[in-house]
């Protein structure tokens, strides 16, 4: 008789039952905070809804980091002027997207840009292959032939621009992060703040004080931001890098759950086959990633 193989020990797997809680929590909670920016929108706009998020999620995380304790050397200013400025950029591209394309087709777009970045750093055969399906998830989201229910262009435009910004942000995080660790997150958001405030201003001007809209705009910053970066970071720090990012590629999935659940955003089956593509693509490129070049990965919840 075989003998069966070694199971996992008991306490092994249960040690691991907080990562895997916090990372799922995470995913949820910033999908829901997208659903409930998008219920801004008649109110002060994709870009009036960014603003009010990036700047509240500045005030708390700063708060919370106090980055002024240890203020960075000039030198330093460059990377964290970049990192934060694709963080605001990224955030502005997204929601405009979210506008109109559903919330799981924008994330799924989005996820081209960490996506390209992971193929990039490794060039190996077997990348081109995750990009061909990635492709092909794209080119079944675009507005070509006859679709009984076509995307806006300008929505994928958007929601493929902001996914550029996160892998830009994804380069310069990993540089601001090593050089200044947690504070680095806070002082981001704060000059993404900076970037985005303006541009939310002139869309809804006055509108981005009511005092009904604020109320809103707190519960959406500390859903999309606060609760995702502190448990993410919770997250890992106790679990492989490999496993993180196998994990976060369920994330256009999830989106559309949300989406559905909340925003009632219907799919049809192309966009949810093209979902799917795009979600392999991501996480094949996890599965095969040189261990050799895994480094840990910024936090992934700009958006």
């Amino acid at each position: 008789m075989t003998a069966a193989p070694p199971r996992p020990p008991a306490s092994a797997l249960a040690s691991s039952l907080p990562s895997l809680a916090a990372l799922a929590a995470s995913m949820i909670s910033v999908q829901v905070g997208a659903s409930f920016a998008k219920g801004l929108f008649p109110a002060v706009g994709p870009q009036g809804a960014t603003a009010l998020r990036v700047v509240l999620a500045a005030l708390i995380l700063a708060a919370i980091y106090r980055p002024w304790r240890s203020p960075p050397q000039r030198r330093a200013w460059p990377v964290l002027a970049a990192y934060g400025a694709t963080l605001g950029l990224m955030n502005l591209l997204f929601y405009s997207a979210l506008q109109t394309i559903p919330l799981g087709v924008a994330v799924a777009l989005e996820f081209t840009g960490p996506l390209g970045v992971a193929v990039l750093a490794t060039r190996r055969r077997i990348d081109f292959a995750w990009v061909a399906l990635a492709a092909t998830g794209l080119l079944a989201l675009a507005p070509l032939g006859h679709q009984a229910h076509p995307l806006d262009p300008k929505g994928i435009a958007f929601a493929l621009g902001a996914g550029l910004c996160w892998g830009l942000y994804i380069v310069f995080g990993k540089q601001a992060g090593t050089a200044h660790g947690a504070q680095a997150t806070a002082i981001g958001m704060i000059v993404a703040a900076l970037v985005a405030f303006p541009f939310g201003l002139a869309q809804a001007g006055a509108a981005l004080f009511a005092p009904q809209i604020l109320l809103s705009a707190i519960g959406v910053a500390i859903a999309s931001s606060v609760l995702p970066y502190t448990m993410e970071m919770f997250a890992l720090t106790r679990m492989p890098v490999r496993v993180f990012g196998t994990l976060m590629s369920l994330e256009p999935a999830l989106a559309a759950l949300m989406g559905w659940l909340i925003l009632h955003e219907a799919l049809a089956p192309r966009q949810a086959v093209a979902i799917a593509a795009i979600m392999l693509a991501s996480l094949g490129a996890t599965l095969t990633m040189d261990a050799r070049r895994e480094a840990p990965r910024p936090l992934s919840t700009p958006n």
